[in-house]
């Protein structure tokens, strides 16, 4: 199986299963130096993990990870970084009556297709639980780039089903985030959401929504013009995530209602540092495919999860019309775990193009 690595210089490989032993993830091309811990990175998987409230799969995970190298005397050594889950909660008997049914909208079609076989325990590697590894790399290059740029990443949820939240991207706090279950930091639509996740769970049945993101402190001039820009990889980074369906940066589908005398965002000198800054923000913090200095902010949309408890129709392996009504342990909507990921896998593209870039031009 290929494709189980992102980035150039600051380079992953995840690795396991949801049912399988452990998942993981090896981090190549980290610098040299940086203090770094298991207590670093755990709380970033604990914001992840399943079972952590009412609105959530009830598998329970502590996801404990052990840092295996790459780390002495609790500094990287710029050598590769081993990060190790055990899976101590898999039940692969709930998955025993998918073994010859295909789920709907579901990955167990099309990887049994490309491979001839597949992991039907909990959905192997097209499980969300390879996301751990993700968010565990993600730490690392979140406290890097903190530390060397002072750099911050957040993440929040901006509409489940039709409720849509109003957040400024420009003030908005990890606190207020962190702050309810559904990491909505919007209080008048917060309890709302998840009066409609539970509802949703309730009736066996699953809802999408959309995770918005910012990126602030960036500095200008990460990026590559033509392939590899910025926003590009971010769109990749996204839309590599489970359940993802739509990836839009700055003013994205919106900004085709504007006129380019509406859209434009004017140049000036901020009073305060000097430095070259604009007037608004349509373009999201990237232009050309290159940062700009200002505030990256992005959406993210996920889809309503594909296993559900309502009886569907579908087919075997074998071909032969069956009905299904899926069991086990699965998320009724998935934006609130989904914002560490989010977060994670933004920090992963930022450090990868800091690294060529200082590479390159410093």
């Amino acid at each position: 199986m290929a494709g189980n690595s992102f980035g150039e210089l600051f380079k992953i490989s995840t690795f396991g299963e949801s049912h399988g032993g452990a998942v993981g993830v090896v981090i190549d091309g980290c610098p040299a130096g940086l203090e770094v811990s298991e207590a670093d990175i755990q709380p970033e998987l604990d914001r992840r993990k399943p079972g952590q409230s009412k609105i959530t799969t009830p598998r329970k995970e502590q996801d404990i990870i052990t840092l295996l190298s790459g780390v002495f005397e609790g500094k990287t050594t710029g050598t590769p970084i081993l990060i190790l889950a055990h899976n101590k909660d898999a039940k692969s008997e709930d998955y025993n009556h998918l073994k010859d049914l295909y789920r709907p909208s579901h990955a167990d079609y099309t990887y049994h297709k490309k491979y001839g076989l597949r992991d039907w325990r909990g959905s192997g590697r097209a499980s969300a639980r390879e996301t751990l590894a993700r968010v565990a790399a993600g730490a690392i290059a979140k406290k890097y780039l903190k530390e060397t740029l002072g750099i911050e990443f957040l993440a929040f949820v901006e509409q489940v089903g039709s409720i849509r939240a109003e957040v400024d991207v420009r003030t908005v706090t990890s606190e207020q985030i962190e702050a309810n279950i559904i990491r909505c930091p919007d209080t008048s639509v917060s309890e709302k959401m998840i009066a409609l996740v539970e509802e949703i769970r309730d009736d066996g049945d699953s809802i999408g929504g959309i995770v918005k993101g910012v990126i602030r402190g960036c500095p200008a001039g990460l990026g590559e013009p033509v392939f590899d820009k910025l926003h590009a990889d971010l769109a990749k980074a996204m839309t590599s995530i489970n359940a993802v369906k739509g990836f839009e940066i700055g003013s994205g589908f919106s900004g085709v209602e504007l006129r380019g005398s509406e859209h434009n965002d004017p140049f000036c000198i901020d009073k305060d540092s000097g430095e070259v800054s604009t007037t608004s923000n349509h373009a999201g913090g990237v232009l050309g495919g290159i940062s700009t200095g200002e505030d990256i902010y992005f959406r993210v949309a996920f889809k309503p999860v594909a296993t559900i408890l309502k009886e569907q129709d579908t087919v075997s392996i074998d071909g032969e019309g069956k009905k299904l009504k899926a069991s086990g342990r699965h998320d009724p909507c998935v934006v609130p775990r989904a914002v560490p990921i989010v977060e994670s896998m933004a920090a992963l593209v930022v450090m990868d193009h800091y690294l060529r870039h200082r590479g390159i031009y410093s």
